[in-house]
């Protein structure tokens, strides 16, 4: 045998093996989640399902869910993985979603669940709007650190809040989602449009404003609540400032969807999701968790947290997302960054 041929009969062996050892289904699963996060998930998984690849899609919640409407006819995602509950629950509304309980459904908070047996969704990792206000930047500039929503409408801080837009973040859709609930419809609009007054700009991005304000370009971000505790691990001169009024939040949750060719193998990736080994993976990107027992007091975090999370009702956010944010964009949408 000739060199040349020894070289290619290798090639072919080689890509023999590697067929043998390729997954025999990809899933692909649609997700708002931190990009940091995903390798760790599915490596996770992988490893358990060998048999079973993940492929990711991912962007900003109100993209994703977006393109789940869009797709709702001709379906290409098997899985959403790490959406907010408001957005899932629309998907629910549209009759888009197939009903599953997973393994181990019983330790899951019925706050943080859809309510239907079987479930549509259930949730894992609770995120929460804060403020994040940069204490030297507050400090040069004179403001007072704020302690309330309230106070943000104060003309003192004039051009000096920045936060997410509500249409294509999810973080800044459970903002206004939670001053609705909290404030009511008449007075929760009179509160945006003083808010407004004081808004530098509205990002595409719900950790964004949080990053901003630890760099000092706005001394103060509403934000991700878990942005603000990474930022102060990592030394930014943040303050997490908890509202008094409450704190909006949702939560990520896995789903299946209907009409998936995968059933049976997105079925195994909701059980996983739900596991015990998945929470353990949550556990350092959330300060609340669906599983209360995995639960971590946080140093950055306020005592007040746990307290001044609002209940949501997610059906009721989902099926007014389009009407809030069509009111909204008429309002506000001229101070969005350029996308």
């Amino acid at each position: 045998m000739t060199k040349a041929w020894k070289t290619l009969a290798a090639t072919v062996l080689s890509f023999g093996v590697i067929s043998t050892v390729m997954a025999d289904t990809e899933l692909t699963v649609y997700t708002a989640m931190e990009n940091e996060q995903l390798a760790g998930y599915k490596k996770a998984f992988e490893a358990k399902y060998p048999d079973i690849e993940i492929k990711w899609v991912r962007d900003s919640t109100g993209i994703i869910t977006a393109k789940l409407l869009a797709e709702k006819d001709n379906p290409r995602a098997d899985v959403i993985w790490g959406l907010y509950a408001s957005s899932v629950a629309l998907m629910g509304k549209e009759g888009m979603l197939e009903a599953y309980a997973p393994a181990g459904l019983d330790k899951i908070d019925a706050k943080f669940r859809d309510t239907r047996t079987p479930p549509l969704w259930v949730g894992n990792g609770v995120e929460a709007t804060a403020i994040c206000v940069n204490a030297a930047e507050a400090k040069k500039q004179n403001l007072p650190i704020p302690t309330s929503w309230e106070d943000l409408t104060k003309p003192v801080y004039q051009g000096k809040i920045v936060m997410p837009n509500p249409a294509s973040s999810g973080t800044g859709y459970s903002a206004v989602n939670a001053w609705l609930q909290i404030m009511g419809e008449e007075k929760g609009w009179a509160f945006m449009d003083k808010l407004h007054a004081n808004i530098g700009q509205y990002t595409h991005s719900g950790s964004k404003p949080c990053t901003q304000a630890a760099m000092g370009e706005y001394p103060i971000g509403i934000s991700l609540d878990f942005r603000a505790v990474t930022l102060k691990r990592q030394g930014a001169p943040l303050e997490i400032v908890l509202p008094t009024e409450g704190l909006g939040l949702d939560i990520n949750s896995v789903a299946l969807i209907k009409g998936s060719k995968n059933l049976e193998a997105a079925k195994k990736l909701e059980d996983f999701a739900v596991s015990e080994q998945a929470f353990l993976l949550y556990q350092p990107n959330a300060a609340a968790l669906a599983r209360p027992e995995f639960n971590v007091k946080l140093a950055e975090m306020p005592e007040a947290y746990y307290d001044r999370l609002i209940t949501v009702d997610f059906d009721k956010a989902g099926a007014q997302r389009a009407a809030v944010l069509e009111k909204w964009r008429a309002r506000y949408d001229g101070k969005s960054e350029k996308k």
